[in-house]
């Protein structure tokens, strides 16, 4: 071999080395995958119609109204549509990725509910107990009636609140934020907001001082029982909701990224929303990426990815186990996910969700009662609930369907999000 030979072989065993080490370190950084890959079609989505679902996503992002999001799609335990769009920080411009982290809010509450139904199963947690039998602090609960010139009666509750009220919001614990009467006012604004001033006892003192907006067991209307629920669940397991769910649902789900405190290369991967709220022009933000709480609010406070999330979605589409692991059983996941508000319940869900009347409510979830009536396409047996910081989720079992897309949109266009979502969706699925 001439030398000129020898050098140029030298080289191309350099650069032969450089792109293996290049490609094996791509392959050891690349994001596996949540579930299996499918093919759309043959999972009975059109071409035109995922098309359209790109274009509806990126239109948004184009038109500054998102900065970015993470869609899953799931059909009969495959992706349909897994994929990032946009960026993850509209500051700093970083891309999104789909192993960016988000602010799940009330998308919490669906997991706190299975965390306390796997207690439940254990015979610790009888849904028709007083929450009184855990918490001395609501012992002595009163009713408020809202008199002629403003003041506040009150009289003892007929019935006492029960887990059952907790899971299903017929507790009347309303939130402070969403409603002006003088009882409102007597309630913290929301749970968050809640757990960067209480510690979890100063939480529960603050709201068995206020009188309850409704008899316990007669109307629905959105509050703080799940938040109550997860301390009852720290009371009973003796650690923190983190430890509890940790243990009990994330573990077996394999929801690597899930956590009430991310670490700091977790929040390195936060997902920012727009600085200005593009509905109405005025800043916004989501307090939470940037403050620690004092407890572990299960109706508001956790973070998650669309890839961890889409697990526990498809795991209550198998009735509660994925991968050969179980969390709850198929019958508690039929309780769960059963409306629970019947006829002799006012139903407000239509009030907090625009788009849902003909939705009752399950534990921790809405579900779908009839086919028409709402505002949005699905199924009966739907069932869902969605994140004030821009998430949402929902399970329709009828199509084998389960979707998740995160997005931090914290302000009221998150709303038009939650009925636009379902209509590319479905309008995507022929089969």
């Amino acid at each position: 071999m001439k030398p000129t030979d020898k050098s140029v072989f030298a080289a191309g065993l350099v650069i032969a080395s450089y792109f293996l080490i290049f490609n094996f370190a791509i392959a050891e950084t690349r994001i596996p995958d949540p579930l299996p890959r499918g093919n759309f079609e043959k999972l009975g989505f059109s071409r035109e119609g995922v098309q359209r679902i790109d274009d509806f996503i990126n239109t948004e992002i184009s038109e500054n109204r998102m900065p970015g999001a993470v869609l899953a799609v799931a059909r009969h335990g495959k992706l349909v549509i897994y994929k990032a769009y946009g960026s993850r920080d509209p500051i700093t411009h970083a891309p999104m990725s789909l192993d960016s982290v988000f602010h799940l809010a009330s998308m919490t509450k669906v997991m706190a509910t299975v965390g306390a139904l796997s207690i439940y199963e254990e015979g610790k947690l009888p849904l028709n107990s007083p929450i009184n039998f855990w918490l001395d602090e609501f012992k002595n609960s009163h009713v408020g009636t809202i008199q002629a010139d403003g003041d506040v009666s009150l009289k003892p509750v007929l019935k006492p609140i029960t887990v059952q009220d907790l899971m299903r919001h017929t507790n009347g614990m309303p939130y402070g934020d969403r409603g002006s009467t003088p009882i409102h006012k007597l309630f913290p604004p929301s749970s968050a907001g809640s757990a960067f001033v209480y510690e979890g006892g100063e939480f529960l003192q603050k709201l068995a001082s206020a009188p309850l907006l409704y008899e316990p067991g007669t109307v629905w209307d959105y509050g703080f029982g799940i938040d109550v629920l997860g301390l009852i669940e720290e009371k009973i397991d003796g650690t923190s909701l983190e430890n509890i769910l940790n243990k009990r649902v994330w573990s077996k789900v394999g929801m690597k990224s899930t956590t009430f405190h991310p670490s700091p290369a977790l929040r390195a991967k936060l997902a920012r929303p727009l600085s200005l709220d593009p509905m109405t022009g005025k800043p916004q933000s989501i307090g939470i990426l940037d403050k620690q709480t004092k407890f572990d609010c299960a109706g508001s406070c956790a973070f998650s990815t669309a890839g961890d999330y889409i697990r526990f979605a498809q795991m209550l589409l198998n009735k509660g186990q994925i991968d050969n692991r179980r969390v709850i059983s198929s019958n508690t996941v039929n309780f769960m996910t059963s409306d629970h508000l019947g006829l002799n319940i006012k139903n407000n869900v239509s009030g907090t969700e625009p788009a849902r009347a003909g939705y009752g409510f399950g534990l921790g979830v809405a579900v779908r009662t009839a086919r028409g009536v709402a505002a949005l396409n699905g199924n009966v047996g739907e069932f869902t609930w969605n994140g004030a910081s821009g998430t949402i989720f929902w399970v329709d079992p009828a199509s084998d369907l389960a979707v998740v897309m995160m997005a931090a949109t914290p302000g009221e266009i998150r709303k038009i999000y939650r009925e636009k979502l379902p209509a590319v969706v479905y309008g995507a699925l022929n089969q």
